[in-house]
C-alpha cells in the first residue's frame, strides 16, 4: 500500500465517522446551535448522504482499479 492509498483510507474513515455522527444526531433529536442559528436536523440528513457518499468514493479510490476481465477465446461462450 503507497502513501497515497493510505491518505485515502484514512480519508475516508474520517468521512464515515462524520456520517456517523450526523447519523446520531438525525436518530437521538439532538438540536445544533451555531452562533444562534438553529440547525435543522433535515440538513444532517443530507449530510449524511453527503459523506457515506464521499467515504465509499475515497475507500474505492483507495484500492486501486479493478482488473479487467479476461476476454473469451475465440469460439467460447
Amino acid at each position: 500500500m503507497n502513501l497515497q492509498s493510505v491518505g485515502l483510507r484514512i480519508a475516508s474513515v474520517i468521512f464515515g465517522l462524520v456520517s456517523l455522527g450526523h447519523l446520531l444526531r438525525v436518530f437521538l433529536h439532538l438540536n445544533v446551535t451555531i452562533g444562534g442559528f438553529y440547525v435543522h436536523r433535515w440538513m444532517s440528513a443530507v449530510a449524511v448522504v453527503i459523506t457515506a457518499l464521499l467515504c465509499v468514493w475515497l475507500w474505492q479510490l483507495a484500492a486501486g482499479p479493478k482488473p479487467a476481465a479476461k476476454p473469451a477465446a475465440p469460439g467460447q461462450p
